[in-house]
């Protein structure tokens, strides 16, 4: 489980994609969530489809200036714009800055 902690940025992105935009979508979201990983500061990455269909994925970052790294990356900017030209029917962006984080795991037995 990754560490997650106060002051991190947490961006929500909610998504609906084009019909037949499956196998370019994967191919671009495998090469960016390679990248986001390389960025020092990454945290984590997950993903979710709710009832609707929509994608709603998490992407946390440590540190405002890690988040601002990935947002201006060249290649990030470059998806964003193919997504919205070929990948999606709409999307959302949320970013925040974490107020307070815990974690709790059933002990063993």
């Amino acid at each position: 489980m990754p560490e997650f902690a106060e002051g991190q940025v947490v961006t929500v992105f909610r998504s609906n994609r084009r019909a037949g935009s499956d196998e370019v979508y994967a191919r671009l979201a495998d090469s960016m969530l390679a990248a986001a990983r390389a960025v020092p500061g990454f945290v984590d990455f997950a993903t979710f489809i709710g009832d609707d269909g929509a994608h709603v994925s998490l992407v946390t970052f440590a540190t405002p200036e890690a988040h601002a790294a990935w947002r201006d990356d060249a290649a990030h900017r470059a998806a964003q714009q193919q997504g919205r030209d070929e990948l999606y029917e709409w999307y959302s962006v949320q970013v925040s800055t974490c107020t307070g984080a815990t974690y709790w795991e059933r002990p063993p037995g």
